[in-house]
């Protein structure tokens, strides 16, 4: 004998009779087997037409009885609310939205170490394979190739929920992602041609390039804002000029670089408005898939005829092809994880929060990168390092003051 002990009042979808608290149904095995057409006039029990779960609507409107214990059938949990009593309640009640929860110390310390070991990461393995391979278009195909390889199989996953494709969404990303191409591999050239570190300090000057486009199109700034990029300018002039490794393509890149992710980021708060539904890890998925198609074809231009040969140097110089393949295989995984984590940690935390860390983000590389490839720094290079450095942290702060104030205008 099976019993069914209900000790609450449950309400059935087209029947006003309820079970009365402390009532004990006893059924028997035979009787799971047949199932009457006509209700008895003991209770009406609605029986779904899918028992097992197969519909994709339900089709009873039993709750469950314990609201502690998950639905064994759905990825999502029911609400505990009946139908009648929600729509009564709907006029009466504001919708009241659960505050984000702040970051802990913990989970701010974990978001943090794994944005910067991937970047870390990265920016190593991207040298070290450039060394030896000096041909940044390709690679930085491939990096994108292997970021776009990752959103689709996270997507045929469902570990990312995959957001809806249309004609006007398409449209809307060929601005930024041309912008971020440009951005891309004007980066990868810098670092092909000069230290890592350097390229960093010169990528610290994105904040002028910033305000400076952004003036242009309407934008007004404070003063302080404008004052905190003085010793951008001045810190990254002095680490131009002192730098053992300068090379003046690398400084075009970089600073190439800067004007690209600039427009890219302005060019995105224009153009997807009306896209605010997709969340920052799948827009920068679908940018790196059309950014392969803008920059692949352009590699094979340039760099092709060059490729057969340089790699077989490669391989000469590094002694085991699989050595040189995990080279370039980290570069391109670490690549997308290192802004896979930028995402998800900018809607972890403020963007106060995400300024200064990612100021501190380029402090950590430009640090690690030296220490690995033993680069020879200068102490007035090291100075105007730490001057730009520095200014970056003076416009977050003066850029986070002016986004508060203009929230309590509002």
């Amino acid at each position: 004998m099976l019993t069914l002990n209900l000790n609450t009042t449950v309400p059935f979808s087209k029947s006003t009779h309820h079970f009365s608290n402390n009532t004990r149904l006893h059924t028997s095995s035979s009787a799971l087997l047949h199932i009457p057409t006509k209700p008895s006039t003991f209770t009406r029990i609605h029986v779904p037409r899918y028992p097992f779960g197969f519909s994709s609507k339900p089709t009873s409107q039993i709750h469950c009885l314990n609201p502690k214990l998950p639905s064994l059938f759905s990825s999502k949990p029911r609400s505990q609310t009946p139908k009648a009593k929600a729509a009564s309640s709907d006029a009466s009640e504001p919708n009241l939205t659960v505050p984000k929860p702040k970051a802990t110390t913990r989970q701010l310390a974990l978001i943090f170490g794994l944005w910067y070991f991937q970047n870390i990461v990265f920016n190593i393995f991207n040298k070290k394979a450039l060394n030896v391979f000096p041909f940044p278009w390709l690679l930085a195909s491939f990096q994108l190739f292997a970021g776009s390889v990752w959103m689709l199989i996270l997507w045929s996953l469902k570990l990312q929920p995959c957001p809806k494709i249309s004609k006007p969404f398409i449209v809307a990303l060929l601005g930024p992602a041309l912008f971020h191409t440009i951005g891309h591999i004007s980066a990868c050239v810098s670092f092909s041609k000069v230290a890592v570190s350097f390229t960093h300090v010169i990528k610290s000057s994105e904040p002028v390039f910033s305000v400076v486009f952004s003036s242009f199109l309407g934008d007004t700034y404070p003063v302080q804002v404008w004052l905190s990029i003085l010793p951008i300018v001045m810190g990254c002039s002095l680490a131009a000029v002192t730098e053992v490794s300068f090379n003046l393509q690398g400084l075009w890149g970089a600073l190439i670089s800067n004007v690209g992710f600039v427009l890219r980021n302005i060019y995105s708060k224009r153009s997807l408005q009306s896209f605010k539904e997709v969340d920052g890890l799948n827009l920068y998925g679908w940018i790196s898939i059309i950014s392969l198609f803008y920059l692949f074809p352009v590699a094979v231009f340039v760099e092709g005829p060059q490729w057969v040969q340089g790699y077989h140097r490669a391989i000469a110089s590094v002694g085991k092809p699989s050595t040189f393949y995990l080279w370039v295989l980290l570069s391109g995984v670490f690549y997308h994880l290192y802004n896979q984590s930028s995402y998800q940690a900018l809607d972890e935390i403020s963007p106060l929060t995400f300024s200064v860390g990612n100021t501190m983000k380029r402090v950590v590389v430009i640090v690690s990168t030296v220490l690995v490839f033993r680069n020879p720094v200068r102490p007035l290079n090291a100075l105007g390092s730490a001057v730009a450095i520095f200014g970056t942290f003076l416009y977050s702060q003066a850029t986070a003051k002016k986004k508060k104030e203009a929230e309590k205008k509002n």
